[in-house]
């Protein structure tokens, strides 16, 4: 893909359910690009439909391109369909909010969220993006990804999001070592503070993660009990959400998560 495409696309990326609408000057200083640039960007995807202008509205949204793509997609994969049980058994067993992601890039797109009741609570919203390196739904997808996108993402520039954000590149190889030997990924702080977030890959048919399922808890309130319940359950919504969409379970990942409950129910 051409730089200048992979640019356009990523202007994207920029919209969200919080963000639904976007000026030239907001989405050029977003993007970091010069506004002539993204102006004709934006030209070419209002033509192709991916973006629109309403009426006498200067601001830019997502045009109906997309939902037409969306709509195709989630037809033939129905990925919305297969994780949307799983987050309501997350949310009705750990009383947490639970989101899924899937691998979009070089990082993962948000598509379904389910927030707590609680009145103290995590919330995310449908759209955001996640960087693989500071999240655990991200260390869980990029630990069983294609070994091409773990490297890529493994030879970038690692912001530091937090102060317990992991920044550099051995230590992340060490993190995605260890979520590959026992099947779920834990990210205390790394992307929010006071967020604490564990998850689990879910896998296409070819055996590599499509994305993940994740459990956020405010930091405050974990404890390792809640800890060993939602690594409990998010194993069995995630092994459940991989084979309602037409995934396979890798071996390897079998053998990790069996390994990892016989060890919790041995702990007590």
């Amino acid at each position: 893909m051409s730089s200048t495409v992979a640019k356009a696309l990523t202007l994207l990326d920029h919209f969200s359910e919080e963000v639904p609408e976007l000026g030239l000057s907001d989405l050029a200083r977003r993007a970091g690009l010069e506004k002539a640039t993204v102006h004709r960007m934006l030209s070419v995807m209002a033509d192709a439909g991916l973006v629109e202008q309403r009426g006498t509205s200067r601001l830019y949204r997502l045009g109906p391109g997309v939902l037409r793509l969306a709509r195709v997609r989630e037809k033939v994969f129905p990925m919305s369909a297969a994780l949307q049980p799983a987050l309501q058994a997350l949310v009705a067993e750990t009383g947490e909010t639970a989101h899924a992601s899937l691998i979009s890039g070089r990082a993962l797109a948000t598509i379904e969220v389910i927030e707590s009741a609680r009145a103290s609570r995590v919330s995310l919203v449908a759209g955001q993006i996640l960087p693989f390196h500071s999240t655990a739904s991200g260390h869980a997808a990029l630990a069983f990804a294609a070994p091409e996108l773990r490297e890529r993402v493994l030879g970038s520039a690692l912001a530091a999001i937090t102060p317990h954000t992991i920044t550099d590149a051995g230590a992340l190889r060490a993190q995605l070592a260890a979520v590959r030997q026992g099947g779920f990924a834990v990210c205390d702080q790394g992307n929010e503070e006071d967020v604490h977030g564990i998850a689990v890959p879910v896998f296409h048919g070819d055996g590599l993660a499509a994305g993940a399922i994740a459990v956020a808890t405010p930091a405050h309130r974990m404890t390792e009990d809640l800890r060993r319940q939602i690594i409990v359950v998010l194993f069995r919504e995630g092994a459940k959400a991989t084979f309602a969409a037409g995934g396979a379970m890798p071996l390897p990942y079998r053998q990790a998560m069996e390994q990892t409950l016989r060890e919790m129910g041995a702990a007590g």
